[in-house]
């Protein structure tokens, strides 16, 4: 694969790594990954943002749900050089220790967290699920199954969700 054979925002070194260039949590990224690094190991490893977990590795689980352009993905079976050039959000990137996102907010004062693994995936899922606007219990409940929790602090992570959205 030549440089002009990447996708926009990349480029092959002589090395065989893939510099690609992200939005990541509103700041430009540049990054130099191999073409088979996931975005889940590159975020974790490469650029240290631990707040995105690895569960199960093979996209059952949620656990390293980020957003690319707003639209919730499973980190750990995305390539990162697939996603140069885009818009990446992680938990880093929604509110600080001063100002909570208002999801963030909620599971705290739902107790939709307990052991707190799944959160950042939970979370980042409800925003994109909130911007799809959900009618009803069912339809978050339905909205956030591709994220498991062991703890089973379901219904919570509902109540929270119904709450910001409104519901």
């Amino acid at each position: 694969m030549t440089p002009s054979e990447t996708r926009p925002g990349a480029a092959m070194s002589a090395e065989g790594r893939i510099a690609i260039s992200l939005i990541l949590n509103g700041q430009t990224c540049e990054v130099s990954v191999a073409p088979s690094a996931t975005l889940l190991d590159v975020l974790r490893d490469d650029l240290r943002l631990t707040g995105t977990k690895k569960g199960c590795d093979m996209g059952a689980c949620g656990a390293c749900t980020v957003l690319a352009d707003g639209r919730r993905i499973k980190a750990c079976l995305a390539l990162a050089a697939s996603y140069a050039g885009r818009a990446i959000t992680t938990i880093e990137g929604i509110g600080s220790p001063e100002q909570l996102h208002p999801l963030q907010d909620a599971f705290i004062r739902h107790d939709a967290l307990q052991c707190g693994y799944c959160t950042p995936g939970q979370i980042l899922s409800a925003i994109a699920l909130l911007a799809e606007a959900p009618r009803d219990l069912a339809a978050i409940r339905e909205g956030m199954s591709g994220n498991l929790c062991r703890c089973g602090a379901y219904p919570n992570i509902v109540a929270a969700i119904a709450e910001v959205a409104g519901l």
